[in-house]
Parts: structure tokens; C-alpha cells; sequence
């Protein structure tokens, strides 16, 4: 068995975690820079991560995310956060540091930015969060193996208020709207019922489609 097939059998939504025991600094980088490196579409990164390790913050969120204990007790709580739309300056901003990078213009890349601010900014506002949020998604499977490789267990939550979370951390003066909440930390044993259970997942027949 592959590394990452056992690092994916190794984790799993941990229910308790340890709330004394801190992540260290350079675990955390870890994770974060493998989000950061995740794919999006058209490489536009339309969503960032927030990292709260505010005490103060955490216990705000733990009654609007279904008052799950594993916010409280995380080392660090992630909220990834996506654009609340694509705008003009979103998408130039992001095609000129490519630009800036790389040193150089390419007539293609440029046909293409055009082709996006010619698409992208006349869409509904809610249709083009909504896409922006899917591209967390992809940022939260790379923090979930980024994690696992580092032995942090990583806990993904979509049972929260997202627009009372948006409130506590003032994501509308950032142009966010949050998507999904991952405390990071390192599991309770005593006391979380899931650790010991089997991972149970439909079989690669009854999963996987070839054609």
C-alpha cells in the first residue's frame, strides 16, 4: 500500500481532540503552504484561509458551528473564506502577478484574462461565490493529506452559521464569505467515539465507474 493511501486510512474526522496540545509552527506551515499550492481554476486562488488561534474568537464560533468541542479545543481553527464575487480587479490582480513572476507577457494568457473579465464579472454575484467556493474544496482535500503526512489530525465541518461566523470575523469588510471550518489539533482517544471504528468506505465496484 502506497503512502498516501495509508496516511488516508490513517485519518479520519476526529470528534475530541487534545485541547492542550499545541501544532507545532512548522507543522502548521506545512499545511497551509500545501493549500496554498492547491490547483483552482484558471490558478485564481478565490479564496483565503483565516488561522484563529484566539481563544476569545474560537468560543464565539463553537456555538454557531452546532457547538462541536473540537473548535475550542483545536490548536489552530481554519476557516477558509471564499471571494464574495470575481471583480475586475480580482482577476487582473492575480493575471499580473502571474505576469510579474514570470517575467514576461504572453499573448495567449492575455487573450485569456480577457476572455474572463468578459465572463466572470457579468455572472450573479451568488454564482460566482458559489464557484469561488468550490475552489476551497480543493484547497481542503490538500490540507487534509498535508495534515495526515504531518500526523496533525484535521477535523472538516460545513455544520456551522456561515453568516454569523462571517460576523465574528468581519469577513464582509474582506469581501469573503467562509465556506468550511477545519480545527487542527491531535485526537482525544478517551472519549471520542469514532476513533476506534472501522473506516468504512463502498467498494472500489460499487464506487468507481469504467467505461
Amino acid at each position: 500500500m502506497s503512502k498516501i493511501t495509508d496516511l488516508l486510512n490513517w485519518r479520519y474526522a476526529a470528534k475530541k481532540l487534545q485541547a492542550d496540545k499545541v501544532v507545532p509552527q512548522e507543522k502548521l506551515e506545512h499545511i497551509l503552504e500545501a493549500i496554498r499550492l492547491s490547483a483552482s481554476s484558471s490558478g485564481l486562488q478565490p479564496y483565503q484561509v483565516l488561522v484563529v488561534t484566539d481563544a476569545e474568537l474560537k468560543a464565539k464560533i463553537r456555538p454557531v458551528a452546532w457547538n462541536q468541542s473540537q473548535i475550542t479545543d483545536s490548536s489552530h481553527l481554519l476557516v477558509f473564506a471564499a471571494w464574495d464575487n470575481y471583480t475586475p480587479e480580482r482577476i487582473n490582480s492575480m493575471f499580473d502577478l502571474v505576469n510579474e513572476q514570470r517575467g514576461f507577457k504572453n499573448e495567449g494568457w492575455e487573450a485569456y484574462r480577457q476572455k474572463l473579465l468578459n465572463w466572470y464579472p457579468q455572472r450573479p454575484a451568488q454564482e460566482n461565490f458559489e464557484h469561488a467556493a468550490r475552489q476551497a474544496y480543493i484547497g481542503l482535500g490538500s490540507a487534509l493529506l498535508a495534515a495526515a503526512e504531518q500526523g496533525v489530525d484535521a477535523t472538516p465541518m460545513e455544520g456551522f452559521e456561515p453568516e454569523k461566523v462571517d460576523q465574528i470575523l468581519n469577513l464582509a469588510e474582506l469581501g469573503l464569505k467562509s465556506v468550511l471550518l477545519l480545527p487542527l489539533g491531535y485526537r482525544e482517544v478517551e472519549g471520542d467515539w469514532l476513533v476506534n471504528l472501522k473506516k468504512v468506505r463502498r467498494s472500489k465496484a460499487d464506487f468507481i465507474i469504467e467505461r
